[in-house]
C-alpha cells in the first residue's frame, strides 16, 4: 500500500528537489520519470484490486500502520492506511486516469521550458490525493487534503507570468481554506467527543454522541466538502481555475480533487446516517449546485469554462446521491467513476482543440472542426453522449440511477435532478455544435490540425471507458462491492416504474438537445458575443453573480472589519502607547531647555526662584 503513495512522491522529490543538482539531465527525461511513477502506482493499485476481489467480503478491509505520527496528551495518531472497496476504486481512478493525463501532458507540454517542474507538481498532486483516500483516520486524510490544496495552487498558477493565472490560484487557495476550517473544526470536535480520529473508533462510538454533536460534525464536514468539490456557496473558484494548463483541468477538476468532498461524505456515512439534519442540508446544497453549474454551462463561450460549469453540476449529482443515504452512496461513487472517465476525456479533448487552434479557447472562433480533427471529434463525441445520458453509455447508467433514487426519496429533488439532465443536454449540445459543426469561424492565420499520438491515444482510451463504464453496474457489482463500507442499500420504490423514469429522463434530455439545435445549430454564430442579451444570459455569464455575492457578504465586510481593527490598533492601542511616550518626550524637551549648561541661565533661574519665594512670604505676611 505504502508504495502506491511512495512512487509518485519520490517522483515529485526527484523532479522538484533534484532539479537543482542535475537540471539539464532531468529536463530531458523528467516527464518520463513522472509518467513512469504514475504508471507504476497504477500497476500496484490494479494488483491490490485483483487481490481484494479474491477475498471474502468480511476480509475486504486491510489496515497498515506505518509509524506513529505524533503523540500529545491523550491523542495518539499514527500514519495509518486503510484499503477497502471504497479506497480501492478511488486508487484505480486516481492512478489510472492520472497516468493517462501524464502521457497526454508529454505532448501537450512539449515546448514548455518548465515541463520538468510541471510533472513534479503532477506527481505531488497524485501522491497527496492517494494519501487522502488511503488514510485510516481523519488526520491522515487532512494531511492529504492540504497536500492536494497546495498542489492545486501550484498547478492552477503554473503559468504565473499571467496575472489571471496567479489570481485564479490565490482565489482557489483562499476559498478552499474556508472549507478547510470546517474540516479542521470537525476533527477537533471528534477528538474532544470520541478521543480519537480513527474511522473505526468513531464508527463504533457515534451512537453515544449527542444529536447536536452529530449535527455539528455533519455540517462541518459538509463545509469542507463544499470547498474541495466546488459546491455552493464555495463554488466561485472552479471556473477561474481553468487558467491552469488543460491537463490540470482534467486531473483536478474532472477526475480527482473535486471528488474529494464526495469521498469525505461517503466515507463519513456512519456520521451522516445518524444526522438527518446534515443529510438534508447536503441534499439542498447538492440540488442547488447541480442546477447552478448547469445554468453556467449554458452561457459560457470559453470551452474549458463551459466544461467547468458542467463539472460543478455533475459533482452536485454525486453529492445529491451521497446525501440520500445508504440508497444513494454506491450510485454517488458509480457516477464519480464514470464522470472521471468522460469528463477527463472531454477536458483533454478541449486541450486537443486548443492545441490545433493556437490555444484559442473561445468556441465562437471554432466551427466545423470535426473534419480537421477527426480523432478528437470522435473521442469527444463519446464523452458528450456519456454525459448527456445517451442510452448505453456510462453516464446513462450512473446518472439515471441517481435520478431514480432521488425520485424515490423526494419527488421535488428528483424533478430538480431531472431538470438538470435536460439542461445538461442543452449546454453540451451547444458546445458540440459551436466547436465541431457549422461554418468555420477562425481567422486566416489559424490552421487546425490533429494532435500527436501522445495526446490522442489517452483520448481513445478514455473514450472507450466513457462508453463501457456502465459495466460496473452489471449484476449490481458496484452496489455489492461497496456494501461493506456504505451498508446494504434499502430498496425504495420510486413513484413511477424504473423503465418509465428512464424513458422520461431520455425524453427530457432530448428536449434539451432539440432546444440547442433550434437556438444554436440553426442560427449563424457571431464571432463576438452579442451585448444585448436577456437578464438570465447576463447573470449566467457573470457566474450567477457568485463573485458579487461573495464580495457583498464576505469580502467587503471582511475588508471593512480589518480596516476598522487596523484603525483601532493604530489610533487606539498604538495611540495610547505612542501618546504616552510622546508626552514624556515633550516634557523632556522642555526640561532640556532649562538644563542648558550656561552659568548665567542658572543664575537667572536662581534669581527668579528667590524673587518667587520673597513674593510668597510677603503675601503670607500681608494676609
Amino acid at each position: 500500500m505504502w508504495l502506491i503513495i511512495a512512487l509518485p512522491l519520490l517522483g515529485a522529490v526527484v523532479l522538484l528537489a533534484g532539479g537543482a543538482l542535475a537540471k539539464g539531465a532531468l529536463d530531458k527525461v523528467g516527464h518520463w520519470i513522472g509518467t513512469a511513477t504514475a504508471v507504476g502506482s497504477f500497476a500496484l493499485s490494479l494488483t491490490l484490486f485483483v487481490s481484494l476481489l479474491g477475498r471474502e467480503e468480511s476480509e475486504r478491509q486491510i489496515g497498515q500502520h506505518l509509524f506513529t505520527w505524533f503523540q500529545v496528551g491523550g491523542l495518539d495518531v499514527g500514519l495509518d492506511l486503510l484499503y477497502d472497496p471504497l479506497s480501492a476504486l478511488f486508487l484505480l481512478l486516481i492512478t489510472g486516469v492520472g497516468s493517462l493525463i501524464h502521457v497526454y501532458s508529454i505532448g501537450y507540454m512539449e515546448h514548455d521550458e518548465r515541463r520538468r517542474r510541471f510533472f513534479g507538481y503532477l506527481n505531488l498532486f497524485v501522491a497527496a490525493m492517494l494519501v487522502l483516500v488511503l488514510g485510516a483516520n481523519y488526520l491522515v486524510v487532512f494531511l492529504g487534503w492540504e497536500g492536494v490544496g497546495l498542489a492545486s495552487y501550484l498547478l492552477i498558477g503554473f503559468w504565473q507570468h499571467k496575472h489571471s493565472a496567479a489570481a485564479a490560484a490565490k482565489k482557489a487557495f483562499v476559498i478552499n481554506r474556508v472549507g478547510d476550517i470546517g474540516l479542521s473544526l470537525a476533527i477537533a470536535l471528534m477528538f474532544t467527543t470520541f478521543g480519537s480520529t480513527d474511522f473505526a473508533v468513531i464508527s463504533e462510538q457515534t451512537g453515544s454522541a449527542s444529536q447536536s454533536t452529530l449535527n455539528a460534525l455533519g455540517l462541518l464536514l459538509l463545509l469542507g466538502a463544499c470547498g474541495k468539490s466546488a459546491q455552493v456557496p464555495l463554488q466561485a473558484w472552479l471556473l477561474d481555475a481553468m487558467e491552469g494548463p488543460t491537463p490540470v483541468s482534467a486531473l483536478i477538476h474532472a477526475a480527482t480533487m473535486v471528488t474529494a468532498g464526495v469521498y469525505l461524505v461517503v466515507r463519513s456515512n456512519f456520521i451522516y446516517e445518524l444526522t438527518p439534519v446534515a443529510q438534508t442540508v447536503v441534499v439542498i446544497v447538492a440540488t442547488v449546485t447541480l442546477l447552478w453549474g448547469a445554468i453556467l454551462g449554458c452561457a459560457k463561450d470559453d470551452i474549458k469554462k463551459a466544461l467547468a460549469g458542467s463539472t460543478m453540476s455533475q459533482i452536485g449529482y454525486m453529492m445529491l446521491a451521497a446525501g440520500l443515504g445508504v440508497a444513494g452512496y454506491p450510485f454517488a461513487i458509480f457516477h464519480l467513476l464514470t464522470h472521471g472517465f468522460f469528463k477527463a476525456n472531454m477536458f483533454l479533448g478541449a486541450g486537443s482543440v486548443m492545441h490545433g487552434m493556437n490555444d484559442d479557447v473561445d468556441m465562437r472562433h471554432y466551427g466545423g472542426l470535426r473534419t480537421y480533427m477527426p480523432v478528437t471529434f470522435l473521442t469527444f463525441a463519446m464523452g458528450y453522449l456519456a454525459i448527456i445520458g445517451f442510452p448505453g453509455f456510462s453516464g446513462f447508467w450512473s446518472k439515471d440511477k441517481i435520478i431514480e433514487t432521488a425520485l424515490a426519496e423526494n419527488w421535488v429533488v428528483g424533478l430538480c435532478a431531472l431538470a438538470g439532465a435536460g439542461i445538461t443536454g442543452f449546454y453540451m449540445t451547444r458546445l458540440m455544435l459551436m466547436t465541431f459543426f457549422g461554418e468555420k469561424r477562425w481567422e486566416d492565420g489559424v490552421h487546425p490540425h490533429e494532435s500527436p499520438r501522445l495526446m490522442t491515444v489517452p483520448l481513445i482510451v478514455l473514450a472507450a471507458l466513457s462508453v463501457l463504464g456502465g459495466v460496473l453496474l452489471l449484476g449490481d457489482f458496484v452496489v455489492e462491492f461497496l456494501a461493506p463500507v456504505t451498508g446494504a442499500a434499502e430498496h425504495h420504490e420510486p413513484p413511477l416504474p424504473a423503465i418509465v423514469i428512464t424513458l422520461l429522463a431520455v425524453a427530457v434530455v432530448a428536449v434539451g438537445v432539440g432546444a440547442a439545435w433550434v437556438l444554436v445549430g440553426r442560427r449563424e454564430i457571431p464571432r463576438v458575443a452579442p451585448t444585448e442579451v436577456s437578464f438570465a444570459t447576463r447573470a449566467a455569464r457573470a457566474d450567477l453573480y457568485g463573485d458579487a455575492i461573495n464580495e457583498g457578504l464576505v469580502v467587503s465586510p471582511g475588508r471593512s472589519l480589518v480596516g476598522g481593527l487596523t484603525s483601532f490598533d493604530r489610533f487606539g492601542v498604538d495611540g495610547v502607547v505612542e501618546g504616552g511616550s510622546a508626552g514624556v518626550g515633550g516634557l523632556s524637551t522642555i526640561l532640556r531647555r532649562v538644563q542648558n549648561g550656561f552659568v548665567r541661565s542658572y543664575a537667572l533661574s536662581l534669581l527668579g526662584g528667590v524673587l518667587l519665594v520673597v513674593l510668597a512670604l510677603l503675601a503670607v505676611n500681608l494676609a
